[in-house]
Protein backbone atom coordinates (compact mmCIF):
# COMPACT_ATOMS: atom_id res chain seq x y z
CA UNK A 1 0.00 0.00 0.00
CA UNK A 2 1.53 3.49 -0.93
CA UNK A 3 1.37 5.36 1.95
CA UNK A 4 1.81 9.51 3.53
CA UNK A 5 3.00 9.36 7.04
CA UNK A 6 2.16 12.35 8.82
CA UNK A 7 3.99 13.02 12.41
CA UNK A 8 6.49 14.66 14.50
CA UNK A 9 7.62 13.77 17.86
CA UNK A 10 9.00 10.41 19.64
CA UNK A 11 5.38 9.36 20.06
CA UNK A 12 5.17 8.87 16.37
CA UNK A 13 8.72 7.16 15.39
CA UNK A 14 7.81 3.65 16.11
CA UNK A 15 4.81 3.64 13.82
CA UNK A 16 7.11 4.99 10.75
CA UNK A 17 9.51 2.41 11.52
CA UNK A 18 6.96 -0.03 11.43
CA UNK A 19 5.06 1.02 8.41
CA UNK A 20 7.97 1.42 6.06
CA UNK A 21 9.22 -2.30 7.14
CA UNK A 22 5.77 -3.51 5.37
CA UNK A 23 4.77 -1.04 3.07
CA UNK A 24 5.61 1.88 1.06
CA UNK A 25 5.81 5.72 2.06
CA UNK A 26 5.73 7.75 -0.80
CA UNK A 27 6.08 10.85 1.58
CA UNK A 28 7.04 11.68 5.39
CA UNK A 29 5.63 14.93 5.98
CA UNK A 30 6.54 16.82 9.64
CA UNK A 31 6.48 19.95 11.34
CA UNK A 32 9.53 22.32 10.34
CA UNK A 33 12.68 22.29 12.24
CA UNK A 34 12.35 24.66 15.21
CA UNK A 35 15.24 26.09 17.66
CA UNK A 36 16.00 23.77 20.31
CA UNK A 37 19.36 23.25 22.90
CA UNK A 38 21.16 25.87 24.10
CA UNK A 39 22.36 27.69 20.54
CA UNK A 40 18.68 27.82 19.71
CA UNK A 41 19.76 26.11 16.16
CA UNK A 42 17.02 24.66 14.46
CA UNK A 43 16.71 20.89 15.04
CA UNK A 44 14.72 18.83 12.50
CA UNK A 45 11.47 16.53 14.02
CA UNK A 46 12.07 13.00 15.80
CA UNK A 47 9.88 11.72 12.93
CA UNK A 48 12.34 13.82 10.60
CA UNK A 49 15.24 12.46 11.75
CA UNK A 50 14.04 9.13 11.55
CA UNK A 51 12.50 9.67 7.89
CA UNK A 52 16.39 10.61 6.88
CA UNK A 53 17.76 7.65 8.47
CA UNK A 54 15.55 5.83 6.74
CA UNK A 55 15.92 7.05 3.29
CA UNK A 56 12.00 8.68 3.07
CA UNK A 57 10.78 12.39 1.22
CA UNK A 58 10.21 14.71 3.62
CA UNK A 59 8.26 17.50 3.47
CA UNK A 60 7.37 20.22 6.28
CA UNK A 61 5.18 23.10 5.17
CA UNK A 62 4.50 25.12 7.98
CA UNK A 63 0.75 24.42 7.25
CA UNK A 64 -1.31 22.71 4.54
CA UNK A 65 -3.86 25.45 3.50
CA UNK A 66 -1.87 26.89 0.49
CA UNK A 67 -2.97 25.25 -2.40
CA UNK A 68 0.34 24.94 -3.81
CA UNK A 69 0.12 22.15 -0.97
CA UNK A 70 -2.69 20.70 -0.87
CA UNK A 71 -1.94 20.68 -5.18
CA UNK A 72 1.75 18.48 -4.16
CA UNK A 73 -0.28 16.29 -1.36
CA UNK A 74 -2.72 15.27 -3.37
CA UNK A 75 -0.22 14.56 -6.58
CA UNK A 76 1.41 12.06 -4.66
CA UNK A 77 -1.63 9.78 -5.45
CA UNK A 78 -1.52 7.75 -1.83
CA UNK A 79 -3.78 5.18 -1.04
CA UNK A 80 -4.08 6.18 2.49
CA UNK A 81 -2.61 8.82 4.66
CA UNK A 82 -1.53 7.71 8.25
CA UNK A 83 -1.63 10.13 11.07
CA UNK A 84 -0.17 10.46 14.46
CA UNK A 85 0.42 13.46 16.79
CA UNK A 86 1.32 15.18 13.54
CA UNK A 87 0.80 19.20 15.01
CA UNK A 88 -1.87 20.49 12.23
CA UNK A 89 -5.50 20.41 11.25
CA UNK A 90 -5.50 19.01 7.88
CA UNK A 91 -7.80 20.79 5.44
CA UNK A 92 -10.71 19.02 3.99
CA UNK A 93 -8.88 18.89 0.51
CA UNK A 94 -5.71 16.66 2.54
CA UNK A 95 -8.61 14.49 3.95
CA UNK A 96 -10.26 13.55 0.35
CA UNK A 97 -6.80 13.54 -0.92
CA UNK A 98 -5.65 9.81 -0.64
CA UNK A 99 -7.82 7.48 -2.19
CA UNK A 100 -8.69 5.40 1.23
CA UNK A 101 -8.54 8.92 3.12
CA UNK A 102 -6.59 9.91 6.21
CA UNK A 103 -6.10 6.95 9.54
CA UNK A 104 -5.34 8.89 12.93
CA UNK A 105 -3.90 6.94 15.47
CA UNK A 106 -5.08 8.13 19.13
CA UNK A 107 -3.51 7.54 22.12
CA UNK A 108 -7.19 7.38 24.11
CA UNK A 109 -10.34 5.41 23.98
CA UNK A 110 -12.27 7.77 22.37
CA UNK A 111 -14.69 9.80 22.83
CA UNK A 112 -12.91 10.01 26.08
CA UNK A 113 -9.65 12.32 25.89
CA UNK A 114 -9.91 14.02 22.20
CA UNK A 115 -7.32 16.41 21.84
CA UNK A 116 -3.87 17.38 22.40
CA UNK A 117 -2.80 15.96 25.86
CA UNK A 118 -4.59 11.95 26.43
CA UNK A 119 -2.27 10.31 27.99
CA UNK A 120 -1.06 13.05 30.68
CA UNK A 121 -4.90 13.90 31.51
CA UNK A 122 -5.83 10.15 31.72
CA UNK A 123 -2.94 9.77 34.39
CA UNK A 124 -3.72 12.80 36.02
CA UNK A 125 -7.60 11.87 36.27
CA UNK A 126 -6.84 8.71 37.58
CA UNK A 127 -8.23 6.97 34.88
CA UNK A 128 -7.87 2.85 35.18
CA UNK A 129 -8.07 2.09 31.64
CA UNK A 130 -6.40 3.72 28.13
CA UNK A 131 -5.76 2.48 24.88
CA UNK A 132 -5.58 3.49 21.30
CA UNK A 133 -8.01 3.91 19.10
CA UNK A 134 -7.53 4.11 14.95
CA UNK A 135 -10.00 6.60 13.72
CA UNK A 136 -11.18 7.64 10.56
CA UNK A 137 -10.47 11.43 10.16
CA UNK A 138 -12.91 13.99 9.53
CA UNK A 139 -13.12 17.86 9.99
CA UNK A 140 -14.30 17.77 13.53
CA UNK A 141 -11.35 17.05 16.41
CA UNK A 142 -11.04 13.27 17.13
CA UNK A 143 -14.90 13.23 16.28
CA UNK A 144 -14.23 10.55 13.18
CA UNK A 145 -15.00 6.54 13.37
CA UNK A 146 -13.28 4.25 15.33
CA UNK A 147 -12.15 1.56 13.42
CA UNK A 148 -10.07 -0.35 15.82
CA UNK A 149 -9.74 0.00 19.26
CA UNK A 150 -7.09 -1.56 21.92
CA UNK A 151 -7.61 -1.23 25.40
CA UNK A 152 -4.90 -1.55 28.36
CA UNK A 153 -4.76 -1.22 32.43
CA UNK A 154 -2.64 1.88 33.74
CA UNK A 155 -0.49 0.64 36.92
CA UNK A 156 -0.85 2.60 39.61
CA UNK A 157 2.60 3.73 39.49
CA UNK A 158 2.65 4.20 35.49
CA UNK A 159 4.17 8.14 34.18
CA UNK A 160 3.63 9.68 31.33
CA UNK A 161 6.45 8.66 29.54
CA UNK A 162 6.08 5.13 30.85
CA UNK A 163 2.67 5.12 29.33
CA UNK A 164 3.72 7.01 26.04
CA UNK A 165 6.35 4.04 25.26
CA UNK A 166 3.74 1.60 25.61
CA UNK A 167 1.09 3.22 23.98
CA UNK A 168 3.39 4.21 20.66
CA UNK A 169 3.98 0.69 20.51
CA UNK A 170 0.61 -0.86 20.85
CA UNK A 171 -0.49 2.00 17.95
CA UNK A 172 2.65 0.50 15.86
CA UNK A 173 1.33 -2.82 15.87
CA UNK A 174 -2.25 -1.90 15.81
CA UNK A 175 -2.04 0.14 12.59
CA UNK A 176 -0.83 -2.42 10.35
CA UNK A 177 -3.61 -4.49 11.69
CA UNK A 178 -5.77 -1.85 10.46
CA UNK A 179 -4.09 -1.53 7.00
CA UNK A 180 -4.19 -5.20 6.52
CA UNK A 181 -7.79 -6.00 7.49
CA UNK A 182 -8.95 -2.40 5.85
CA UNK A 183 -11.66 -3.26 3.69
CA UNK A 184 -13.41 -5.89 6.24
CA UNK A 185 -13.38 -3.11 8.83
CA UNK A 186 -16.90 -1.16 9.96
CA UNK A 187 -16.13 1.91 10.95
CA UNK A 188 -18.34 2.59 14.33
CA UNK A 189 -19.56 6.52 15.21
CA UNK A 190 -18.29 7.54 18.13
CA UNK A 191 -21.09 7.71 21.43
CA UNK A 192 -22.38 11.26 22.22
CA UNK A 193 -22.12 10.42 25.67
CA UNK A 194 -18.76 10.37 27.87
CA UNK A 195 -17.01 13.14 25.40
CA UNK A 196 -13.51 15.12 27.38
CA UNK A 197 -11.02 16.71 26.12
CA UNK A 198 -7.41 16.33 26.51
CA UNK A 199 -6.57 19.95 27.03
CA UNK A 200 -3.10 20.92 26.09
CA UNK A 201 -0.93 21.30 29.34
CA UNK A 202 0.22 24.49 30.55
CA UNK A 203 3.45 24.82 32.64
CA UNK A 204 0.73 26.57 35.51
CA UNK A 205 -0.32 23.60 36.33
CA UNK A 206 2.63 22.24 37.53
CA UNK A 207 3.06 23.23 40.84
CA UNK A 208 2.31 21.06 43.15
CA UNK A 209 -0.52 21.93 46.10
CA UNK A 210 0.03 19.62 48.82
CA UNK A 211 -2.90 20.92 49.80
CA UNK A 212 -4.69 18.56 47.92
CA UNK A 213 -5.54 14.64 48.87
CA UNK A 214 -2.37 12.25 48.24
CA UNK A 215 -3.98 10.24 45.35
CA UNK A 216 -4.46 13.72 43.30
CA UNK A 217 -0.98 14.78 44.15
CA UNK A 218 0.71 11.49 42.82
CA UNK A 219 -1.23 11.98 40.13
CA UNK A 220 -0.17 14.92 39.08
CA UNK A 221 3.04 14.35 39.48
CA UNK A 222 3.56 11.05 37.79
CA UNK A 223 0.90 12.64 34.66
CA UNK A 224 3.51 15.46 34.55
CA UNK A 225 6.44 13.31 34.35
CA UNK A 226 9.11 13.80 32.28
CA UNK A 227 7.80 17.18 31.25
CA UNK A 228 7.07 19.90 32.29
CA UNK A 229 7.49 18.05 35.54
CA UNK A 230 5.63 18.75 38.39
CA UNK A 231 7.82 20.66 40.87
CA UNK A 232 8.13 22.46 44.63
CA UNK A 233 10.80 25.15 45.32
CA UNK A 234 13.40 24.14 47.79
CA UNK A 235 15.18 26.95 48.54
CA UNK A 236 16.51 29.34 45.66
CA UNK A 237 15.83 26.02 43.90
CA UNK A 238 13.01 24.66 41.59
CA UNK A 239 13.18 20.75 42.37
CA UNK A 240 10.87 18.29 39.97
CA UNK A 241 9.34 15.30 41.58
CA UNK A 242 9.06 12.67 38.72
CA UNK A 243 7.95 9.48 40.49
CA UNK A 244 6.11 8.68 43.03
CA UNK A 245 3.22 6.48 44.95
CA UNK A 246 0.66 6.95 47.68
CA UNK A 247 2.30 6.13 51.12
CA UNK A 248 0.61 5.60 54.87
CA UNK A 249 1.09 8.92 56.61
CA UNK A 250 -0.67 12.02 57.63
CA UNK A 251 0.75 15.86 58.92
CA UNK A 252 0.11 19.16 58.18
CA UNK A 253 0.06 19.71 54.40
CA UNK A 254 3.63 19.68 53.10
CA UNK A 255 5.45 18.43 56.02
CA UNK A 256 8.12 16.09 55.49
CA UNK A 257 7.39 13.11 57.60
CA UNK A 258 10.20 10.97 56.78
CA UNK A 259 12.65 10.58 53.87
CA UNK A 260 10.65 11.85 50.63
CA UNK A 261 7.24 10.95 52.22
CA UNK A 262 5.55 14.06 52.77
CA UNK A 263 1.90 15.04 54.03
CA UNK A 264 -1.08 16.07 51.78
CA UNK A 265 -4.52 17.56 52.52
CA UNK A 266 -5.44 13.57 53.15
CA UNK A 267 -2.65 11.20 53.24
CA UNK A 268 0.79 11.17 52.03
CA UNK A 269 3.15 10.95 48.76
CA UNK A 270 6.42 9.24 48.82
CA UNK A 271 8.27 10.79 45.93
CA UNK A 272 10.87 8.03 44.84
CA UNK A 273 12.38 10.20 41.97
CA UNK A 274 13.15 13.58 41.30
CA UNK A 275 15.30 15.99 39.25
CA UNK A 276 17.03 19.16 40.98
CA UNK A 277 18.41 21.89 38.67
CA UNK A 278 20.55 21.27 36.19
CA UNK A 279 21.34 18.15 37.15
CA UNK A 280 19.65 14.12 35.80
CA UNK A 281 17.21 12.48 36.88
CA UNK A 282 17.94 10.15 40.27
CA UNK A 283 16.22 8.18 42.74
CA UNK A 284 14.89 9.72 45.77
CA UNK A 285 17.73 8.24 47.96
CA UNK A 286 20.15 9.53 45.98
CA UNK A 287 18.54 13.23 45.77
CA UNK A 288 18.45 13.14 49.57
CA UNK A 289 22.00 12.44 49.78
CA UNK A 290 23.11 16.18 48.49
CA UNK A 291 19.62 18.14 49.48
CA UNK A 292 18.67 18.65 52.65
CA UNK A 293 14.66 18.90 52.98
CA UNK A 294 13.14 21.79 54.58
CA UNK A 295 10.47 20.97 57.56
CA UNK A 296 7.70 21.53 55.12
CA UNK A 297 7.23 22.28 51.48
CA UNK A 298 5.66 25.11 50.21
Amino acid sequence: MNIIFMGTPEFSVPVLEALAAQHEIVAVYTQPPRPAGRGKADRPSPVHQKALALGLPVRHPARLKDPADQAEFAALQADIAVVVAYGLILPQAVLDAPRLGCLNIHASLLPRWRGAAPIHRAIMAGDETTGICIMQMEAGLDTGPVLLRQETLIDATETTADLHDRLSAMGAALILRALDQLPALIPQTQPVEGVTYAAKIDKTEARIDFAQPATIVDRQIRGLSPFPGAWVQIGAERVKFLRSRVAAGSGAPGQVLHGFTIACGTGAVEVTEAQREGKRPMPASEVLKGLRLPERLD
